[in-house]
């Protein structure tokens, strides 16, 4: 089992400590860049928003985001379940009409 270590994290000129496994420790840095690279984008387009309002706009951009790809993943996913249907029911038929089949 391992234990959680502090990990030093920067979003715009700010350190946060956050306690996470070693093992998830390169996700985390990873996330927090993407973060801290959203949030300058939307601080090059507003007017001095503090710190926290910067971080609620960031927020509900990055769930905007994430909801679009749920929603296109799920519409993959139903068009590849469908695909499937289809082949398994050309396959089916082409085995009930096999010649000599009994």
């Amino acid at each position: 089992m391992s234990s959680n270590e502090p990990v030093a994290l920067r979003l715009i000129d700010r350190e946060f400590l956050i306690a996470c496994a070693p093992e998830e420790r390169d996700g985390l840095l990873e996330a927090a860049g993407y973060l801290d690279r959203k949030m300058r984008e939307l601080r090059a387009n507003a007017k001095a928003p503090s710190f926290e309002r910067l971080a609620v706009l960031t927020a509900i951009s990055v769930a905007h985001e994430f909801m679009n790809l749920r929603k296109q993943h799920e519409g993959q996913s139903q068009r590849l379940s469908d695909g499937l249907a289809g082949l398994r029911s050309k396959l089916n038929a082409a085995l009930e009409s096999e010649p000599g089949k009994p």
